[in-house]
């Protein structure tokens, strides 16, 4: 998307409503005309929400719909369980689009980078804004490749819910337990959409027992399917007990019909509905005490009697609590199950005034998001998602406040209430948006423009894709100059040197892609420096002592201690200058120049001459911590991934063997209807390229999924070879 534009959510509390000057509907499309997206679409949109023809309906009721009336709901999952796919088929039932689109057609509404249409991936998250039966959905596609893993981050600090989509034949998934660990730490209700039902291998119950397993939640059945496989021809709605089949004529999942399930033509779907509806009133009446009351009190004789209304209250209160997952199932890509998970979303996803944030956000010129599509609106309300133009001095993670003043206070107030709500911790409520944890980068290369003349541009062009993108990193090699790009994966940097060709028509090009390793120590080591030194008429003088020793707490960051031979006065007030001087030190390690980590620094001795600036105490600190480190005994640390390949019986013997060459670490190997799923551990610098090896291997049938593990220790013998290699001897 176009990096000036910025995704934010506008909370439902103590808001007056962002009142801009009137608009036209001249202006409306003026701006439709102003926002042509760069890449045709190729597809035959309906009208805009509100929008009939070149007519609006009231620009009320569209721009700013009752808040109970809103959902803020972002669809997440493993790569290639059918996001996009089901996201298309939302947008098609809701009225948004006129045709199918398709992921290996590249016609998606919400892929619409070129990179996406070509890749048949998700890279960055796209909003869109519909209709549902009287419900807003504000709806965001996230991506489901890892290395775009802080996208899926931005994403779940502004929603109010989210659909899991799970790929029935594989259940959880690695990056599965990613995107859920993700919507755990951001408290977000959740329902899970068991997707490709259709498909060979799918299995209802297995998928239902991998979320029971291994994401430690607990199902809400809410559907059971009708067939698996070839045999899937629609679902059973266990809270009505009702059976939806889908029109096997109909090309585009639109026409289905909704029958009562009856004891003469649907015996046995009956009694396993049943027995499936009294399991759900049991197990929510266990996790809610208002409804276990009801049902304890007027229907605890005969489940059979209690509404639907009455359950779908209470899973409605159950999800919200996050005690529980709501399930359904369908296949999006066969266009059957898609309208009863839209009805779910809006009947069991909270609204915004049912989420508890109390923030202010503020800013000039609104636009409402649909993909890459975007109409300029005059006012908003609470609740909503909108997209805003020309911020720029903010980034991904930034919470937009209307003054300083309104910050700190609301920052007082938040903690005051933390303190009410949670008096063990009162750090537990914010009322600011916490900002986005970014991964470290474990990929970096050497970027160069065409020519000398086109670099103010390069950095231009990454200083944009920075902001947008903060898991991006770049920085410039001290002893080249070459600018470094640092990213989170192959895809990554790909990804980021195609933009700026497409984007900002430069012709970059990349060195070899380079492996971050970190350094650390093995043994204690002290070391002695003194700077001495005159500058015009004054002389600066420190002498320093400092201890380094290894710690086996991992961490990134150097430990900083303070020895009690240091006068406690002398190091607190130059306590800055000596810091930046460690952690400047640690920068750099002595055998590959890659930064230390899991080291402690200890001040033993600090005497400074009167009128030293803090600049030179910086800088002896500095040397005589890297003078420590050279001295110490050394060790290379190596990023250790978390490796998982889903591969047939016939290709599990030559995914081993490669595994082994790879220098990899087997834990275990899972069993998944007729697959084999390989787990374990394997260095980074060993799996580069990995992908079209393991298709070679497996003919294109195997699948795998990375994620950063730690750093470990690299053994002597590889150590070895990649110093000598670094160094040009092999």
């Amino acid at each position: 998307m176009l990096s000036s534009l910025r995704i934010f959510a506008v909370n439902h509390k103590k808001m007056s409503r962002l009142h801009i000057n009137s608009m036209y509907y001249s202006k409306i499309r003026a701006s439709l005309k102003r926002l042509k997206p760069h890449v045709p679409l190729g597809r035959n949109y309906s009208s805009l929400p509100g929008l009939i023809g070149n007519d609006i309906k009231s620009l009320h009721s569209i721009i700013n719909p009752p808040v109970a009336k809103i959902r803020n709901i972002g669809i997440m999952a493993h790569i290639d369980a059918g996001k996009t796919t089901t996201t298309e088929r939302i947008l098609y039932y809701s009225g948004y689009t006129r045709s199918l689109g398709d992921v290996d057609d590249g016609d998606t509404v919400t892929d619409f980078m070129a990179q996406e249409r070509e890749r048949g991936i998700t890279i960055q998250s796209a909003a869109v804004t519909f209709d549902w039966k009287g419900y807003r959905v504000n709806l965001i596609d996230t991506p489901g490749h890892v290395d775009f893993t802080l996208e899926v981050e931005r994403c779940l600090r502004v929603l109010d819910g989210a659909v899991a989509v799970f790929d029935a034949s594989a259940g959880v998934e690695a990056q599965t337990l990613t995107v859920w660990r993700q919507a755990d730490k951001h408290k977000i209700p959740r329902i899970c959409f068991l997707n490709k039902m259709d498909k060979t291998g799918a299995s209802f119950n297995y998928a239902v027992e991998s979320i029971r397993q291994k994401l430690k939640a607990k199902p809400l059945l809410l559907q059971l399917p009708i067939g698996e496989a070839k045999t899937f021809k629609g679902v059973v709605d266990v809270v009505s007990k009702e059976k939806l089949l889908w029109n096997l004529n109909s090309d585009d999942g639109k026409d289905f019909e909704r029958k009562p399930l009856l004891e003469m033509s649907d015996p046995k779907l009956l009694k396993e509905t049943t027995e499936a509806r009294n399991a759900l009133i049991e197990q929510v009446a266990d996790l809610d005490d208002e409804f276990a009351e009801l049902v304890l009190g007027e229907f605890s004789e005969n489940f059979d009697l209690l509404p639907a209304e009455k359950l779908q209250t209470a899973i409605h209160r159950v999800t919200l609590a996050q005690t529980a997952v709501p399930v359904l199932c369908g296949s999006a890509l066969k266009n059957k199950g898609v309208q009863p998970l839209l009805d779910a979303i809006t009947m069991y996803l909270p609204s915004p005034e049912e989420r508890n944030y109390d923030f202010l956000e503020r800013i000039s010129r609104l636009l409402l998001p649909f993909a890459d599509q975007h109409v300029e609106i005059p006012s908003l309300t609470a609740g909503n998602i909108a997209l805003t133009v020309g911020l720029k001095h903010t980034a991904t993670g930034d919470t937009l406040v209307s003054s300083k003043s309104s910050a700190l206070a609301a920052a007082r107030r938040a903690e005051r209430e933390g303190e009410k709500k949670h008096r063990q911790n009162s750090e537990a409520e914010r009322l600011l948006l916490a900002g986005v944890e970014i991964p470290e980068p474990v990929f970096f290369c050497t970027i160069e423009p065409p020519s000398v003349s086109k670099q103010p541009d390069l950095d231009h062009a990454l200083k944009c894709l920075q902001r947008e993108d903060p898991s991006l990193k770049v920085r410039l090699d001290p002893d080249s100059g070459q600018t470094v790009l640092c990213g989170m994966g192959e895809l990554h940097i790909e990804i980021i040197h195609d933009r700026i060709k497409r984007e900002y028509g430069l012709e970059t090009y990349l060195g070899p892609l380079q492996v971050a390793y970190r350094e650390t120590i093995l043994n204690s080591v002290r070391a002695t420096d003194t700077l001495d030194r005159t500058l015009g008429d004054k002389r600066h003088l420190v002498t320093v002592e400092v201890e380094a020793k290894p710690i086996e707490a991992s961490s990134g960051a150097p430990v900083i201690e303070y020895a009690d031979s240091v006068s406690e006065d002398i190091w607190k007030a130059s306590q800055e200058a000596i810091e930046n001087g460690i952690h400047s030190a640690c920068l750099q390690g002595p055998l590959l120049g890659s930064p230390i980590q899991d080291v402690a620094i200890t001040l033993h001795s600090l005497i400074i001459h009167p009128g030293t600036s803090s600049t030179m105490i910086s800088a002896c600190v500095s040397r005589c911590v890297q003078k420590a480190l050279k001295k110490a005994d050394k060790q290379v640390l190596e990023p250790l991934m978390n490796l998982e390949v889903t591969v047939t019986r016939d290709y599990l013997s030559p995914v081993l063997a490669d595994l082994a060459q790879r220098r990899g670490n087997i834990q275990e190997i899972q069993t998944r209807q007729d697959n084999r799923v390989v787990i374990g551990f394997v260095p980074l610098a060993e799996i580069m390229g990995y992908s079209t090896v393991l298709r070679t291997l497996t003919s294109g049938s195997a699948a795998f999924a990375l994620e950063l593990s730690n750093y470990q220790a690299m053994s002597p013998q590889d150590q070895s070879t990649l110093l000598s290699r670094r160094s040009g001897l092999t």
